[in-house]
């Protein structure tokens, strides 16, 4: 028995921890967030906002520094997937350099969110400024709201 009811059991590491927060959350909806829609935890590069509307459903990544041209952006089977290099500009350490802090992280990165089964991948719009790739997928006709009249 736990001394304590905040106590957890010595396997229960923070990535187990995560991943049973993540399982809770996607089992009860306890984020608030659609059942539906679902990216990787906080800290991933890029950082993206997912929000919904009764016509579309926005993704937005906070990309700075890359090349635009350079991001494949791929819609298979309900699964948006954006990949692409950041290059990484910080000189590496050497007889006339030392770097004592490396915040920027470069490199190749990869991020597929899970999305409604509602959207129509014929309209589907990217566009990238200022450091931020904006992705716009709308919804199917049949599914946007309808205002029945009562007669």
């Amino acid at each position: 028995m736990y001394e304590s009811m905040y106590m957890l059991p010595a396997h229960m590491t923070f990535s187990g921890l995560d991943r049973f927060q993540h399982e809770l959350e996607s089992a009860f909806g306890i984020s608030g967030q659609p059942a539906s829609i679902r990216s990787v935890a906080p800290g991933t590069y890029p950082a993206i906002n997912i929000s919904t509307t009764p016509t579309s459903v926005e993704i937005c990544a906070f990309a700075p520094g890359i090349d635009a041209s350079k991001v494949d952006i791929t819609l298979d089977r309900g699964v948006l997937t954006l990949s692409g290099e950041r290059p990484n500009d910080l000189p590496e350490n050497s007889d006339t350099v030392s770097v004592y802090s490396r915040e920027r992280i470069g490199g190749s990165f990869r991020r597929a969110v899970n999305l409604p089964d509602d959207i129509d991948p014929e309209q589907v719009k990217a566009t990238y400024r200022d450091g931020l790739l904006i992705v716009s997928l709308a919804r199917h006709e049949s599914a946007k709201p309808t205002r029945i009249e009562v007669q």
